[in-house]
């Protein structure tokens, strides 16, 4: 098993990243709170990962944060609640939000991020209530200023649609995030913020 992964980050397009490991490029899916805080491309990184093995697929996840790893883990012990879905809790709430809804059976909010409805939503309370507990407060691994996209906006558009947001609903987002020299990082941090309310 692959348990943390230290290297140069090479590429990252939501929800994907590259890390060069001694030569060899790992591609991993990281959900939004680790795209937030990753360093410029070229500059050295370190993650908590998560490999999957599956009948089908392979699978590698990184995470700057071992809070964020921790919740992935424990997401997917819910029934109906697989890798996809973890990711977009990790990508619209932070662990310690998160766990602040599980608790006051916040079933409303939990069901504005995308892909969980409201049986999920309920079942994540019910299951997970005395579980949040011990998960929040991790440190990151590592920091760093992201730099500007090219077109910010464009970049924002493509990962918040990836994360499972409709485009019609993304355009709004989008839309009523951005402004003037924003990065793409800081336009779905906002849209993602504007999407709970």
């Amino acid at each position: 098993m692959i348990g943390r992964l230290k290297g140069v980050l090479v590429a990252k397009q939501p929800p994907w990243l590259v890390i060069d490991v001694g030569g060899v490029g790992y591609e991993l899916e990281a959900p939004m709170s680790t795209f937030f805080d990753l360093p410029e491309v070229g500059r050295e990184v370190s993650l908590c990962t998560h490999y999957a093995v599956k009948e089908d697929t392979v699978a590698l996840y990184g995470f700057l944060r071992e809070a964020e790893r921790s919740l992935f883990r424990t997401l997917q012990k819910v029934s109906g609640v697989g890798a996809k879905i973890a990711l977009s809790v990790l990508s619209g709430v932070s662990v310690d939000e998160f766990a602040r809804l599980v608790q006051g059976g916040d079933v409303g909010a939990l069901t504005r991020i995308p892909g969980i409805g409201k049986k999920t939503a309920e079942r994540m309370v019910v299951e997970l209530r005395d579980r949040v507990d011990g998960l929040a407060g991790g440190l990151p691994v590592a920091t760093g200023a992201a730099p500007g996209a090219v077109d910010p906006v464009a970049e924002a558009s493509v990962a918040l649609q990836a994360l499972g947001y409709k485009p019609a609903e993304v355009t709004r987002l989008v839309r009523d995030a951005a402004a003037p020299g924003d990065r793409a990082e800081e336009i779905i941090r906002k849209a993602l913020k504007a999407a709970l309310r």
